[in-house]
């Protein structure tokens, strides 16, 4: 009888070339990681920021809500408006950036310099009284051009004003085109911390994707893939360009939105990119504002968030106070529902009873279930004291090993996989 054995030194060779490649893929891919992603971010011109803009937005929030409660009933099929309307009264931005690009556009030097200090100094009061949103920091101009000079001369200028880098800051570079141009930001970033004397790896980015060149690059590479391996870890989040993308495809004016075809392609390659690379994902924005025709305006970006946390987009830009209604109304119900359908599934799992539920979960959908539960719980769609309730065994500590894959079956024992 023939026995087939591989020979020590072959075993040897292709254990050290597949340990290796483990090695690798970890350090490109360690997983989500342990930040909390905001639900939005608002994005406010810099020459109408102020310190009390987020309590100004909520505030303008509930006048709105309570104006047109009614057509906001129809939409409430998870009855989250009580809840959202609390929300607003207390925390009604997550993350916040005072913008210098588009929303704010090209002014004299003086009085962009005056804005950057001012920022700064808001960003400053936010970190230090605790009052502001947990996230925070600046949108420069872009660094093409006669912008770039103007773009390195505000973010110094704001980080002055702030006293270094506040805690939770970051900067949002918009209109990437190139993997090259990241580079150039990393060195940025390096030096000033160098130059100021701060840690290393103290300053972070998120890059704006808003070019076909960012996700087709014209070799046929997937640009967007790059520039995160490019960042050297300093990439926080990849936030969609809604109509700088559509108007480089070359769609009509009318037809430019979130749902465009155009923009869906480009966000499943990002979020392929980001995957496992612990780097946020972030929806575009909705030109259609509840001004001049409210009920509309707010049922049309309920639709569009809906549709966006359906497609595993967490996060999205909001432009008006009236987009907060429907940012946390549709955020709260989507998880609300996911919810009630993942705890009875993730304890059949648990229990190894997963034919009672008519389900049988491998360990990726429980990984899913698990960090649906934990992203509920942590924007508020859900509190810790129902989920005791209904499944005492969910514990935080048990989602997440869940969630990261190192639960084994043996409650209370968790292995790194």
């Amino acid at each position: 009888m023939t026995v087939t054995r591989l020979p020590e030194n072959v075993r040897a060779r292709i254990e050290a070339m597949l340990d290796a490649v483990d090695a690798d893929l970890r350090a490109r891919y360690p997983g989500p990681g342990s930040r909390v992603q905001p639900i939005h971010t608002v994005y406010v011109p810099a020459d109408r920021a102020g310190a009390d803009t987020p309590a100004e937005w909520g505030a303008a929030a509930v006048e709105l809500l309570d104006a047109h409660r009614e057509p906001l009933a129809e939409l409430d099929t998870a009855a989250t408006l009580p809840a959202v309307r609390e929300r607003l009264l207390r925390e009604p931005v997550q993350d916040l950036r005072i913008d210098f690009e588009d929303g704010y556009g090209f002014r004299s030097d003086e009085e962009e310099d005056a804005a950057a200090t001012a920022a700064g100094e808001i960003l400053a009061g936010w970190a230090a009284g605790g009052d502001g949103p947990a996230g925070f920091g600046i949108r420069i101009k872009g660094l093409a051009g006669i912008e770039r000079r103007r773009a390195l001369r505000t973010l110094e200028l704001v980080l002055d004003a702030a006293g270094g880098v506040p805690e939770g800051f970051v900067f949002t570079v918009p209109k990437i085109r190139a993997a090259e141009q990241v580079s150039a930001l990393v060195a940025l970033c390096e030096g000033l911390e160098r130059g100021t004397g701060l840690a290393d790896a103290t300053l972070r980015f998120e890059l704006q994707i808003e070019s076909p060149q960012a996700i087709v690059g014209s070799d046929g590479s997937v640009p967007v893939a790059k520039m995160i391996k490019l960042s050297g870890k300093r990439c926080a989040g990849l936030h969609f360009g809604t109509y700088d993308y559509t108007a480089a495809c070359g769609v009509a004016a009318t037809d430019q939105a979130l749902d465009h075809p155009a923009a869906d392609h480009a966000k499943a390659v990002m979020q392929a990119a980001a995957a496992q690379t612990g780097v946020w994902v972030c929806d575009g924005s909705t030109q259609i504002v509840p001004d001049a025709e409210p009920e509309a305006a707010l049922r049309e970006h309920h639709r569009l968030v809906t549709r966006a946390l359906r497609r595993g987009y967490y996060q999205g830009w909001d432009m008006h106070p009236g987009h907060l209604i429907t940012r946390w109304m549709a955020t709260y119900a989507f998880f609300r529902g996911a919810i009630d359908v993942a705890v009875p599934r993730l304890r059949a799992y648990l229990a190894r009873h997963d034919a009672a539920s008519g389900v049988v979960d491998e360990p990726a959908t429980a990984e899913a279930l698990a960090a649906t539960v934990l992203r509920g719980l942590r924007c508020g769609a859900r509190s810790g004291e129902e989920l005791t309730t209904a499944a005492p065994e969910l514990t935080d500590e048990v989602l997440r090993a869940l969630a990261a894959r190192e639960w084994i079956g043996d409650p209370g024992v968790r292995e790194k996989r």
